[in-house]
């Protein structure tokens, strides 16, 4: 059986110990939030660092010589940096959001600074935009197209 929590079966009348314990638990969390986002941030990881990782085409087997596999390697390479660079920015992102949160809940939605407020939901919209743009670019899925059916050669022999 389930210990009662909050204001159920053998909870204080008021409920406001059960609230205090909250209070201080979302705190713990907010600074663990902070000092990740610190640490992030600080670190080789952190977005501004990553971005300034590049490694030029010439660094592979100089600028006029054709080599494809030096080509296909360099593509690959921007194209995995760019997401990295763009994880780093989401993860950011969304650990700033949740320290706003934890101080949202802490003095109440109505008494939140509009500054947090409005910072709050321009990274929401940059996230959401992010998450919509990945969702496009996705790769169509097909598996409808036959109706479950195998598709290929057949042994009519």
């Amino acid at each position: 059986m389930l210990e009662a929590v909050g204001g159920g079966v053998g909870a204080r009348a008021s409920g406001a110990g059960d609230l205090e314990k909250g209070v201080g638990a979302l705190k713990r969390f907010q600074a663990k939030v902070d000092a990740l986002l610190s640490e992030l941030e600080n670190s080789a990881a952190g977005s501004t660092k990553v971005a300034q990782q590049r490694v030029s085409r010439a660094a592979l087997s100089g600028s006029n010589l054709p080599f494809v596999e030096a080509d296909g390697f360099f593509k690959q390479y921007n194209r995995v940096h760019e997401a990295l660079v763009n994880l780093s920015r989401s993860l950011g992102d969304q650990l700033e959001m949740l320290q706003i949160a934890v101080r949202a809940s802490e003095v109440g939605y109505d008494n939140l600074e509009e500054e947090l407020r409005q910072r709050f939901y321009a990274i929401q919209t940059r996230v959401e935009a992010e998450r919509e743009r990945a969702e496009a670019s996705k790769p169509k899925d097909n598996s409808s197209v036959n109706d479950g059916k195998s598709v290929g050669t057949t042994d009519l022999g």
